[in-house]
């Protein structure tokens, strides 16, 4: 036996009780999807497609119905005409705010792509059309509930939190703390949406931020909830009255959400969301394994390892850059699609720094899967998530050793 497998060995060991927890965790979500599926009376009819508007495409509509019930909500929307996070975030804020309502964000200063769609200049953004945003800056990495109730007033319309870090170095929120932010901003006199960025989060605990006080959860179906078979798409869950808003944003706002047609079926969305409360345990054992080799190793990471994980993602530090972008560069050489192209920094869309991006994957880009990322500037952050088998992690794992120890 090697020395680096020996080693992983006894990380293992140390993690076996979280291990255990995240089974438990995943045990629990998996039921609850299962319940979703048998409310909603699922069969082989609803994967089949549709074409032109779409009208009584039964497969789209309990699609939604499936995942608002898997996400504690009264409606949904899923759609693969959602391109990405950011387009399912940008519909449901459009669909929600007018010319002169103001939008607050509790939870720091939102995610690089989503900035543009907010306060953009002159590119059909939020701004554009009069809408005001504010941000809370965290304190200690928590919400700031003075400056919040200080900033909270008539004009504000959404209260935005971003549950996940983006390309920040905290630590994701958990359910509980979103729960006391919720019931900070009612008992402030708030009646407007509260809006969470689920990114990353989805199946992580075993409630959602629906369950516990948000009006408005949104993602991605190319990261946890689409359990790592869906092909494109996102979701929009809550209460039926922003439901329906933002329906007629996605569509137009004489049709609603009773048109849209996807001729592909919908097999791999709803496969995708049953698979998808096992797929997030194995990327969390991923996330755990690597944060735990890497701790060891001298390498500062969050979440630390005596924190719970409430999201998929880990953010490690380096020292330099050609560390940072030696272990993104192995995640890319441990992938199973384009594991011999070596990864380069670049000027990626809606960044505002040079991006080094590992994603060897079947979907495209897809962050459930084995992937990393970073801006490539001080103080040097790779941020790793996914994995669809544990396994596959722990190769990775491998890799990067032999290749760190060659520049401890």
């Amino acid at each position: 036996m090697t020395d680096n497998k020996k080693f992983i060995e006894e990380c293992e060991k140390k993690l076996a009780p979280k291990f255990a927890a995240a089974e438990e965790t995943a045990y629990y979500n998996q039921v609850k999807v299962i319940k979703a599926f048998e409310k909603c009376r699922v069969e082989l009819r609803h994967f089949n497609g549709s074409t032109g508007y779409g009208y009584g495409d039964e497969g789209r509509d309990t699609l939604g119905k499936v995942y608002a019930l898997s996400f504690g909500a009264e409606a949904g929307i899923v759609s693969p005409h959602l391109l990405s996070g950011t387009h399912a975030l940008t519909v449901a804020l459009f669909g929600l705010l007018r010319p002169n309502d103001g939008l607050l964000c509790i939870s720091g200063m939102p995610y690089d792509t989503i900035r543009g769609v907010i306060f953009g200049e002159n590119n059909g953004s939020l701004k554009d059309f009069g809408v005001k945003f504010e941000y809370c800056g965290l304190k200690n990495d928590k919400f700031d509930f003075g400056l919040i109730k200080s900033k909270l007033n008539d004009s504000v319309k959404v209260v935005y939190i971003q549950r996940s870090r983006g390309y920040e170095l905290r630590d994701a929120f958990a359910c509980e703390e979103i729960r006391e932010a919720c019931e900070f901003v009612r008992k402030c006199g708030f009646n407007g949406c509260i809006f969470v960025d689920n990114c990353y989060g989805e199946f992580v605990e075993k409630q959602e931020p629906t369950d516990v006080g948000a009006d408005l959860i949104v993602g991605s179906l190319i990261k946890n909830a689409g359990g790592g078979l869906a092909p494109t798409g996102g979701y929009i869950c809550g209460k039926q009255k922003y439901i329906d808003l933002i329906g007629k944003r996605l569509t137009a706002p004489s049709i609603g959400p009773e048109v849209g047609s996807y001729s592909n079926g919908y097999q791999y969305f709803y496969e995708g969301l049953f698979l998808a409360p096992h797929i997030v345990e194995q990327a969390i054992k991923c996330s755990l394994l690597i944060g735990q080799a890497m701790s060891e190793l001298g390498y500062a990471n969050y979440p630390e390892m005596d924190k719970t994980p409430h999201d998929i993602t880990r953010a490690i530090k380096f020292d330099s850059a050609e560390k940072m972008i030696d272990f993104i560069r192995e995640i890319q050489y441990a992938s199973p699609v384009d594991g011999f192209v070596t990864c380069e920094p670049w000027d990626m869309p809606g960044y505002d720094d040079k991006i080094i991006m590992a994603a060897g994957t079947f979907v495209a880009g897809a962050s459930i899967e084995l992937s990393a990322d970073g801006p490539v500037k001080p103080p040097y952050i790779a941020y790793f998530q996914g994995g669809l088998t544990y396994e596959h992690g722990k190769y990775a794992l491998e890799r990067i050793l032999s290749k760190l120890n060659c520049k401890r």
